[in-house]
């Protein structure tokens, strides 16, 4: 599409001079006054505005605010024939991204115009990266509707406005990462950086190093100065995940950190002052650490001012159904496949399956399906053997809850229950077929049904 161009001068022979030196490359309208110029505003939209700044009536500066107004803000670029220093400062502090005198050259013009082009494209993409992150990290981004991740959301609100620390606990895979993320975007820091360190995955060194950054010749190799993850979050959020694996050493400059707001590079002997808010996470009971001598406790009592503990996934089965629907159309999206529906027998499966892995299991799971079966419906049968382990009874302990994989230590009506349900999976539904694999009559398999219908695959 030809770029839009709008020139506003009360010279008439400027006007159609930059109209005739510009028809070639652009759309260009013209408007004698800063009145007839907000009438074409209102009517159609301009990419680029180019207005002279003294003309009766209003002046060009009434035109850059109505343009900045506009729901599709247009570049704005300033001319006149009174090139003072004063009157540059005053466009530019209005809005306008750049400013020429008259005579108008129109080779500098068009550069001109060209720039504001691609500033007002880059503005415009970054509107709309914020809002695909606003999108894909608010709390509409956190899948679940169950009353424990209610409660986590509700205190997510609460505290995110607050520069208060944080400590989010929950085994792997419950989403800690996407928590720390929700408080970041809804706090006063959204715009500025979110910052996330993955403690385990780097040694010691590399560690306080990749946190606080270090100076040149601070250590074999450290050739220059390096800004660490801190600065790099000032202003924003610093994240911090799996706090418990960081050495004594790193866990005393964080504490100082904490206690003073300011940070001291590896090799260096400044403070540096900063404002970085700190969420901290854990897979670990870092209290209990703490308690044992594993890990300082006076960080811990400084990490936990407030604190988050996120439920697992066996404990919210009412949102698997809508976890699996989302990462199912997500998938199906990504890979340009038609969407795998499930069908009621895999869902209540599912909904039963322990997920050790929580949210990242689902999500592989998903993606597994969308590749390997390319559309279609998703029955029990399909399922792998170990998403259609008969969970444990309600009160049994973890370790009978573990055991029931491998089909140790149940009770006999247990036995029975598993190896029916794998009868009636290797039959495909067929009561018949199922029985005769069980030894005992239909009537028998029946009676059976009755008395624990949560086995019925043939719905």
């Amino acid at each position: 599409m030809v770029p839009s161009v709008l020139i506003v001068d009360d010279e008439k022979h400027t006007r159609e001079g930059l109209q005739q030196a510009l028809a070639d490359n652009y759309d260009v309208s013209t408007a004698a006054s800063a009145d007839e110029a907000f009438n074409l505003m209102d009517s159609q939209p301009f990419d680029v505005i180019v207005t002279d700044l003294r003309m009766p009536g209003k002046s060009g500066l009434k035109v850059i605010d109505k343009a900045l107004a506009l729901p599709n803000r247009p570049a704005v670029l300033m001319m006149t024939a009174y090139g003072t220093i004063e009157s540059a400062v005053e466009a530019m502090k209005r809005g306008a991204v750049d400013f020429l005198t008259k005579p108008v050259n129109i080779e500098r013009l068009e550069v001109l115009i060209q720039r504001a082009l691609k500033t007002r494209t880059l503005e415009a993409e970054v509107t709309q990266l914020h809002e695909r992150l606003d999108e894909k990290f608010n709390f509409a981004g956190i899948i679940g509707n169950s009353d424990r991740l209610k409660a986590v959301i509700d205190q997510v609100k609460l505290v995110a406005p607050s520069r208060a620390t944080i400590l989010i606990e929950g085994e792997s895979g419950t989403g800690k990462e996407l928590i720390a993320q929700a408080i970041h975007q809804a706090s006063p820091r959204a715009r500025e950086p979110f910052i996330a360190v993955h403690c385990a995955a780097l040694s010691e060194n590399l560690l306080e190093s990749e946190i606080f950054g270090h100076e040149r010749g601070a250590f074999t190799g450290a050739a220059e100065r390096r800004i660490g993850r801190f600065e790099s979050a000032n202003g924003g959020t610093l994240f911090l995940d799996e706090i418990s694996e960081i050495s004594p050493a790193t866990q005393v400059k964080l504490l100082r950190f904490l206690e003073t707001k300011s940070i001291e590079r590896v090799g260096g002997q400044k403070p540096i002052e900063l404002d970085v808010r700190l969420v901290a996470a854990t897979n670990r009971d870092l209290e209990r650490m703490a308690k044992e001598g594993k890990f300082r406790e006076d960080l811990f009592f400084r990490l936990n001012v407030v604190r988050f503990v996120l439920p697992p996934l066996r404990d919210r089965p009412d949102d698997i159904p809508l976890l699996l629907a989302h990462y199912l159309k997500i998938f199906s999206e990504e890979n340009g496949s038609p969407l795998v529906t499930l069908e009621l027998g895999a869902l209540r499966t599912l909904q039963s399956y322990r997920w050790p892995g929580n949210i990242r299991e689902l999500r592989n799971f998903c993606e597994n399906v969308v590749v390997t079966r390319r559309g279609g419906s998703l029955t029990e049968y399909d399922l792998d053997a170990k998403y259609r382990a008969i969970p444990a009874a309600a009160g049994a302990s973890g370790d009978s809850a573990d055991a029931a994989a491998g089909n140790h230590h149940l009770s006999v009506e247990e036995n029975e229950k598993r190896l029916l349900r794998e009868a009636l999976i290797k039959a495909r539904g067929n009561r018949t077929l199922a029985a005769e694999f069980m030894g005992i009559s239909r009537r028998t398999l029946h009676r059976k049904l009755a008395q624990w219908p949560e086995l019925d695959v043939t719905d």
